[in-house]
């Protein structure tokens, strides 16, 4: 894309993005404009929002793209009413970097600020990699979109887990989460 196109979808997504605060997220999976390209826009492994190569170091900048974002079957995507501009994501577009227990169960805050409370609609899942058996924990935050969730916050977890069936568990309302097979060093 050149300048101006970035400059001009920049400004689009933005302008889109601002509209969604107190209104709640805008209604993106009605949006099908036409595919305007990529833009030079890439989601680190560790949540940093990259454009042309630099941190986005406006929170609320970031904050508001998130707002527009959608995931479909080639890729991540900011959307607007009439555009759609292609970015790149390392791993999971968003972090869970909090955690917190109540009585409706374990409410996740997201580093863009989104909050989920894990359940039926917005489960824990819990890949493990082959090679070197981590696990790579991650919670449904809307839509096709997931946050992964961070270590500390991961450790928590396996604080608070008990065994069901010979796997460490947490519970969240009415579901139960698998986090891994008891005594493969989680605990």
């Amino acid at each position: 894309m050149t300048n101006q196109a970035t400059s001009s979808g920049l400004s689009g997504v933005a302008e889109a993005a601002r509209q969604a605060p107190g209104r709640g997220l805008p209604p993106v999976h009605l949006w099908n404009p036409a595919h305007c390209g990529d833009i030079d826009i890439l989601i680190r492994a560790d949540g940093t929002w990259m454009h042309e190569g630099s941190p986005i170091g406006r929170t609320e900048l970031v904050r508001l793209f998130s707002t527009v974002l959608r995931k479909d079957p080639d890729g991540y995507h900011l959307v607007t009413p009439v555009e759609k501009l292609k970015i790149g994501v390392e791993d999971l577009p968003f972090r869970a970097t909090t955690v917190r227990a109540s009585e409706d169960g374990l409410s996740f805050t997201t580093d863009v600020g989104d909050e989920v409370t894990a359940g039926p609609d917005h489960p824990i899942v819990v890949e493990t990699d082959p090679a070197t058996g981590e696990p790579a924990p991650r919670v449904h935050v809307r839509a096709d979109l997931w946050a992964r969730i961070a270590r500390p916050v991961f450790y928590e977890l396996v604080e608070r887990a008990e065994v069901v069936d010979g796997r460490l568990a947490v519970r969240s309302g009415d579901a139960v989460f698998a986090l891994g097979p008891e005594g493969a060093g989680l605990e």
